[in-house]
């Protein structure tokens, strides 16, 4: 006698039959997102991650709460989620400090090539040199002829030891033979904050500047780029100022090691979107950031060839561990 399939079995046969994909955006997300930025609120990571986080919310119908942990130079996105489950509720901000930071610890906690999922490479940092617009610096070749002149006297702050911001002013220094102090701080918002408030004497930082020196407070004496920034053409690139530094700095969206490729792949559909979006690409033009998109394996790709060219300059600065 035959038994005749039952409607249960049958609905468990056709979900079976269906590719490995539409089975995670079938369940995935059914809850919110934890994003972690790994730096102070108000930073342009900060603050372009927000926009998206909201614009990936209205797609899921899900929340995408942004959580910010600062400090550890920003490597604390990346050490959370040694600890999270691989299934896409938490992820981070990734920037070339995650890759750094792991070359200059002794007892590395985390590998950042293999112990991480890899989503999607979103956009370029513009980043430059300030100084408050009533210093008495008007370019570049001032405030290094008043280093030169004033060895140790000067200050400046960034992100933390061992960020891109702070080994360019230290590629410099060794260029030219200066010495300054540096001062770490846990974001963009705070150099800048410490800046006008008179702490330091000049900040190496992302394009959080922006606004700061269109509003006349800051003046922005060099950017580090391959190419002048757009909003301030005007401005030369250290290349431009006889000094053969250029730093492009992407960044993007990180998992947990061992996330299931499908998931991997509705996160960086989302994202990717969003990161096109009206309000992000918006922010971006105001920022002076370009949009790098880049899927998952070429990102990981990217920044595996990125960890040989920085270990190769944390050695010529004496920076690697014994």
């Amino acid at each position: 006698m035959t038994t005749r399939p039952t409607r249960r079995i049958a609905l468990l046969g056709a979900i079976a039959a269906l590719p490995l994909p539409a089975l995670a955006q079938a369940r995935f997300p059914d809850r919110s997102i934890r994003l972690i930025v790994p730096w102070t609120a108000g930073g342009p990571a900060d603050l372009g991650f927000r926009i998206m986080a909201e614009a990936v919310s209205r797609r899921f119908g899900q929340p995408v709460v942004v959580e910010n942990r600062a400090g550890a130079s920003g490597t604390l996105g990346a050490l959370a989620l040694q600890e999270a489950r691989p299934d896409g509720y938490t992820v981070s901000q990734m920037h070339v400090g995650v890759v750094r930071q792991m070359l200059l610890n002794p007892r590395p906690p985390y590998d950042p090539i293999n112990d991480l999922s890899y989503i999607l490479q979103i956009t370029g940092f513009v980043m430059g040199l300030v100084v408050r617009a009533d210093s008495p610096w008007r370019t570049l070749d001032d405030l290094l002829a008043y280093a030169q002149a004033n060895p140790g006297r000067l200050n400046f702050g960034s992100l933390g030891i061992g960020s891109t911001q702070h080994l360019v002013v230290e590629r410099i220094g060794l260029a030219r033979n200066l010495t300054w102090t540096h001062v770490p701080y846990r974001g963009t918002s705070d150099t800048l904050r410490a800046l006008l408030g008179g702490e330091i004497n000049f900040a190496s930082e992302a394009s959080g500047w922006t606004p700061l020196v269109e509003a006349g407070q800051l003046r922005l004496l060099a950017t580090y780029g391959s190419e002048r920034a757009r909003r301030f053409p005007q401005v030369p690139t250290l290349r431009d100022q006889g000094l053969d530094i250029v730093v492009d700095s992407p960044g993007g969206l990180i998992g947990p090691r061992g996330m299931d490729p499908a998931v991997v792949a509705v996160l960086a559909d989302a994202f990717r979107a969003a990161a096109q979006d009206p309000a992000h690409t918006a922010f971006l033009e105001r920022m002076d950031q370009p949009l790098m998109l880049l899927d998952g394996a070429a990102y990981r790709e990217q920044m595996r060839r990125t960890m040989e060219e920085e270990r190769g300059l944390l050695r010529r600065l004496n920076l690697l561990p014994a």
